[in-house]
């Protein structure tokens, strides 16, 4: 297989979002956006319990992309405008698609804040193109062990497929646009090769551990946390130097316009205030405060 070579390597610094302080990769300085993908947040690890709850975001709309949330540990209650209410818990994923609005809220359970824990998870953005942007929002939420795995010749480096597909195993998200995102665990000395089409712009995010990508880089998690593929090739390999946690993604680029403000993502100015707008007539639906 050869291998698509590295196009940049970024940092994952701390940027503050309200009460919250959390890693933000993606965008930064250095990058705008890896087309699909708008945002990439890390949130935690954080410690909660009755007197401490620094993660908990009451109801907020959004319009024109899919908010994606991979819980990597804790619990956490989601509630949106179209009736869902479910407990996501360790490993399991929520993949909405805003589409033409939704309202929704996001934290830690009540039960969970009383006894305390640890709460950590990425927050995804990835963008729709502009003739989904007003489609019908939808929900779909997949628990842990629902997802297909892919393990490594070795053992040791196990993938659970979240969307996409990685050696003919189909992921349990339904896309709307072509998508591969992996959770990835690696053992010490685990090896594999991960494909994927080179129309795909892909990227590696490391939550934990430290790897070598095509046998040239090493990353670390107290370092630099995020690799960009340039597109020519037909995927990477991974060497776990230690036990290893990463994301990894990849889609096709939506060559479009992108407008953004707060937590709308569109494709001209006039849009975004529409959004704001209907938002505001309660076009996106109500979701109470709990």
């Amino acid at each position: 297989m050869k291998t698509n070579t590295i196009k940049h390597i970024g940092r994952s610094d701390f940027v503050n979002m309200g009460p919250v302080r959390l890693r933000q990769p993606l965008p930064t300085q250095s990058i705008d956006l890896i087309a699909p993908f708008i945002l990439l947040h890390h949130y935690g690890p954080y410690e909660i319990s009755a007197a401490n709850n620094p993660f908990d975001l009451g109801p907020h709309p959004h319009r024109g992309f899919e908010p994606i949330t991979f819980l990597i540990q804790g619990e956490q209650l989601h509630r949106d405008s179209l009736g869902n209410e479910s407990v996501v818990k360790e490993g399991d994923v929520q993949w909405t698609t805003a589409g033409r609005g939704i309202v929704h809220s996001e934290g830690p359970t009540k039960g969970f804040v009383q006894k305390g824990g640890v709460i950590e998870g990425i927050q995804l953005w990835l963008n729709l193109p502009s003739e989904k942007k007003m489609s019908q929002p939808c929900h779909q939420h997949v628990k842990c062990d629902e997802f297909r795995v892919v393990s490594s010749s070795d053992g040791k480096i196990t993938s659970q497929i979240i969307a996409g597909q990685l050696n003919d195993i189909h992921g349990r998200i339904a896309t709307q646009t072509p998508v591969n995102a992996f959770v990835i665990k690696a053992n010490t000395n685990g090896v594999q090769d991960f494909s994927y089409k080179n129309t795909h712009q892909g990227m590696l995010y490391l939550l934990k551990g430290k790897v070598k990508i095509n046998n040239e880089s090493i990353l670390e998690v107290d370092g630099n946390q995020l690799i960009q593929f340039y597109q020519n090739g037909e995927g990477f390999k991974l060497e776990a130097i230690e036990n290893s946690l990463l994301l990894f993604l990849s889609g096709e680029p939506i060559n479009e316009e992108v407008a953004t403000y707060g937590p709308y993502v569109m494709n001209t100015q006039t849009e975004l205030l529409e959004a704001m707008r209907d938002y505001q007539m309660g076009k996106m639906g109500f979701l109470p405060v709990n």
